[in-house]
């Protein structure tokens, strides 16, 4: 994926969001009301750039203080590959939302539907900084899929085809108490 342009939004996709109440860049404060994830898991703390139906761009910033760290390694900390992908999707979801012109509030997820041809070209450690990407690839339904990319500086930490889809909460819950 060309990160080119993907982060400098233009005056039309500054346009775009401030139709639906956005300004760049999105902080917890905004995140929260797309992802249903709280500490320690949302694993994206800002999103920097966002074209509706194309692309997005979210920082996580990686401190020694991460759960995680306490067992991945003790005397080696390194970020685990899985948590990598999540956060892929998670930025996945936010621009999900984000082109659908939705929130949680109006009673959606959008869950994790697979992920196809990961790599883990880095290791991650605390003090680093991920700059997760996502393009959209196809989208139908409620269904998508990304092409995401996770970047330490300009040097490429992990990839991977992320797809997501769209589901009502009440499906949710009903399918839990069958």
């Amino acid at each position: 994926m060309s990160n080119d342009h993907i982060d400098i939004p233009t005056d039309e996709d500054i346009k775009s969001l401030a139709e639906q109440g956005l300004t760049l860049p999105l902080t917890y404060h905004t995140i929260k009301h797309y992802l249903p994830h709280r500490y320690p898991f949302m694993l994206v703390d800002r999103v920097v750039a966002c074209t509706p139906g194309e692309c997005i761009t979210g920082i996580k910033n990686v401190t020694i203080n991460e759960e995680f760290f306490n067992g991945h390694f003790p005397d080696e900390p390194i970020m685990p590959g899985v948590l990598m992908v999540e956060a892929m999707a998670q930025v996945s979801g936010i621009l999900g939302f984000i082109t659908a012109g939705l929130t949680s509030k109006d009673g959606y997820l959008y869950l994790f539907a697979g992920v196809d041809k990961v790599r883990f070209k880095r290791r991650v450690i605390p003090g680093d900084q991920l700059t997760i990407r996502a393009k959209t690839v196809m989208q139908r339904h409620g269904i998508y899929k990304f092409d995401c990319t996770v970047h330490v500086e300009d040097e490429l930490a992990a990839s991977a085809q992320i797809m997501i889809a769209r589901q009502e909460q009440q499906k949710i819950k009903d399918s839990k108490s069958a």
